[in-house]
């Protein structure tokens, strides 16, 4: 079988930061990595249930709600995947910082009721939003440079 396209990236050399990652039928794949991988330091995963729980409603609450494909977590908890339907890095960026600051200002977990999650006991909201407040830090500080060459990537 072929690898797949996130498996043939060298997990040794990635950072934390924001990748795109692949364009296919349309989809583009953003890659949010919070954290470093094999690093030992990992997403709990109550917090990382909550993050996908808060980061899904907003961004499918937000002005590009149409556009919003999926998200969710990567399996080895290192952070989470965006899928979109055609936008661009730094459309992208600028809409996860919003959406990160209002996922911040959230005082519950949406859908975090037993009707609405199929594992509505394991959720951390102040564990998600302590990794909601790192993560944003990042985004914060990801200048022109680094734009360019995901634009760069992107457009390849």
């Amino acid at each position: 079988m072929d690898k797949i396209a996130s498996f043939q990236k060298d997990h040794n050399t990635l950072c934390p930061g924001l990748y795109f990652s692949t364009r296919i039928c349309g989809v583009e794949t953003y890659d949010l990595r919070f954290k470093k991988p094999n690093a030992g330091d990992y997403i709990q995963n109550a917090a990382l249930h909550s993050i996908e729980h808060m980061l899904a409603t907003v961004l499918r609450n937000g002005p590009h709600k149409d556009k919003i494909v999926y998200f969710g977590p990567m399996g080895c908890r290192t952070g989470f995947y965006l899928l979109t339907a055609g936008l661009h890095y730094r459309t992208v960026l600028s809409m996860l910082k919003d959406a990160f600051a209002q996922s911040l200002a959230l005082d519950g977990v949406p859908g975090a009721e037993k009707s609405e999650c199929g594992n509505y006991a394991e959720h951390d909201l102040n564990g998600a939003k302590r990794e909601i407040r790192a993560y944003l830090a990042l985004l914060e500080s990801i200048g022109e440079d680094e734009i360019a060459k995901e634009e760069e990537k992107e457009n390849a």
